[in-house]
């Protein structure tokens, strides 16, 4: 779900505008670049540990159904 989707042209011009006052403009890009590498970080872990399940239930015999 895009947590953005349910705000408005205003209600973004008014998010940015506070981000802008708390964090300044030279802080905004330094911020951002953070933000990515920590999304592909989050990303790039969660493919891992999906691909280490699917390993290891490959891995693992079948049981014989009773």
């Amino acid at each position: 779900m895009n947590t953005l989707a349910f705000l408005g042209t205003q209600e973004l011009i008014i998010v940015a505008v506070i981000a802008l006052v708390l964090f300044g403009g030279n802080q905004i890009p330094k911020l951002a670049r953070n933000l990515g590498k920590a999304q592909k970080e989050l990303q790039r872990g969660l493919a891992e540990g999906q691909a280490e399940a699917d390993d290891q239930s490959a891995a693992q015999p079948e049981k014989d159904q009773e």
